[in-house]
């Protein structure tokens, strides 16, 4: 996740918003055509569990590669092409077309990793996605090693079971989240209006381990917030509205170009209060991740059972809106 800008007040972010565009910072909003609403789908074939030893392997595999290349996997350093290069492996492998977006930032080419899953309406397509690079201090294996490994073992899973989906379903990797969403938001800009105008929902999971984890819901879309807590619900886990993270992460392109979203999130750098000790388990008076941003985000910073439901609430969403039938 992008670093604590939220914590500005709206009339500071607004003027530093406004001072952006006046020197041509930031790109004017441009609203697509919203696409036919997303909208959960009986499906025939229902979502399988997500392994969680499957995730964690993509996870230790981060570590490693991390390790070989000073220690982390950040944007213009080898760590996130090897990274990249990992992913896109185990997709091409599992028969999804896949593309590589090269974007520059800071001096250093950045590159977004998208991923098709062959056949449905691609009028109504439904993304899912996640950062894959990590600050320069770490490994970034819970920011964001966990969302980049939760949607890939989904976009397994999707090929695994052969899904014929009515919606099309596109996964993506983004590059230079930790600079500010650049990665992202150089794809949505990069859309035709008629192209954006297809994109019936995005999904972002950012965060998705945190070692003393809540269950944190986007609220920006009525519809895609009720299929995450219809899931928790099942399970019986209460969820909280997702605030931390408003504006932080690669959502946020999306909706300024009026794309409705929504997503999962586990708590970064912000503190768990009894309550919610009280309702999730774990401590009370301790950040939701406390090697948020630092060197000890290390694939021993993970809570498998909240990565587990995280990962299985991903999976339950996208059967739910590509709809369809498994062979």
């Amino acid at each position: 996740m992008h670093s604590s800008h939220s914590r500005r007040t709206p009339v500071a972010g607004a003027a530093l918003a406004t001072a952006a565009l006046a020197v041509g910072l930031l790109a004017p909003t441009v609203h697509a055509a919203p696409a036919a609403p997303v909208t959960p789908t009986p499906a025939a074939a229902s979502a399988p569990d997500i392994p969680v030893a499957n995730v964690k392997a993509h996870l230790a595999q981060l570590q490693q590669i991390a390790k070989a290349n000073g220690g982390n996997r950040a944007h213009g350093r080898s760590g996130y092409k090897a990274s990249l290069d990992y992913v896109k492996g185990k997709l091409d492998a599992a028969g999804f077309t896949t593309s590589v977006q090269q974007f520059s930032s800071s001096g250093a080419t950045g590159y977004n990793l998208i991923a098709d899953w062959p056949g449905g309406d691609t009028s109504r397509t439904v993304m899912a996605g996640a950062h894959l690079d990590s600050v320069t201090a770490g490994p970034g294996i819970n920011d964001n090693g966990s969302g980049s490994a939760g949607i890939l073992e989904t976009a397994l899973a999707v090929s695994r079971a052969r899904l014929k989906p009515d919606n099309h379903l596109r996964f993506a990797w983004w590059g230079a989240e930790e600079l500010g969403m650049v990665g992202s938001r150089n794809y949505v800009n990069s859309l035709s209006t008629g192209d954006r105008s297809k994109i019936s929902g995005y999904l972002n999971f950012d965060m998705i381990g945190s070692p003393n984890p809540g269950y944190f819901v986007y609220d920006d879309d009525p519809t895609l917030e009720k299929v995450f807590k219809d899931y928790f619900a099942t399970l019986s886990i209460p969820t909280e509205i997702e605030t931390e993270g408003d504006g932080r992460s690669d959502h946020a392109p999306f909706k300024n170009a009026g794309i409705p979203v929504g997503g999962l999130f586990s708590g970064a750098d912000y503190t768990k209060t009894a309550a919610q000790a009280q309702k999730w388990g774990g401590s009370a008076g301790k950040e939701f991740d406390a090697c948020y941003h630092s060197s000890c985000d290390t694939s021993t910073n993970i809570d498998d059972t909240a990565l587990d439901h995280n990962s299985d609430a991903i999976a339950y969403a996208l059967w739910q809106l590509a709809g369809g039938t498994s062979s």
